[in-house]
């Protein structure tokens, strides 16, 4: 009889023990929880505007498409040129590589851009072309620069002008 009351805590206990199959999939869980909480916070991007100034200061000349958001005025903030793409972040110039895979936009600039830390994809409404000027044709557009995890940093739609 006394064995019978030192084994029903015992007996107890193995009623408690989670089977290995349960035990894996709760240590996945944690895993999966601690992975999910080590991904950092997306960066928040602020264009400057790339002016005249800047473009002599960095000799960003040359035929391509520039890209100005609704709602800024004059103020564009991508130039796409046939090599390299720019954009401007906290007073520092960013020179992304044209990736001549994508498709080719006019005035020989790409749709894609890539860059060590960020990439840009400008795209713009074909139909929506007006000429603007003597070489200059003005489109409506979208404009996604992405960080090196592909979270997009920056979206807007605005004016996109092709020229030389």
């Amino acid at each position: 009889m006394r064995w019978i009351i030192a084994l029903a805590p015992l007996a107890l206990a193995a009623c408690g023990e989670q089977s290995a199959e349960e035990k894996e999939a709760e240590r996945k869980a944690a895993v999966a929880e601690v992975e999910a909480n080590q991904k950092p916070p997306t960066e928040q991007l602020t264009l400057d505007p790339i002016r005249y100034p800047e473009i002599e200061k960095y000799d960003l000349f040359g035929a391509g498409c520039s890209f100005t958001p609704d709602g800024q005025g004059l103020g564009t903030v991508v130039l796409a040129n046939p090599d390299k793409g720019y954009f401007i972040r906290d007073g520092e110039l960013q020179a992304l590589a044209a990736d001549m895979g994508s498709a080719e936009l006019p005035y020989l600039a790409r749709r894609k851009y890539d860059g060590l830390a960020y990439s840009f994809t400008l795209d713009l409404d074909d139909g929506s072309g007006e000429q603007s000027g003597y070489e200059t044709t003005d489109y409506r557009g979208r404009l996604a620069i992405r960080d090196g995890a592909d979270n997009i940093l920056y979206r807007a739609e605005g004016l996109v002008q092709c020229g030389a």
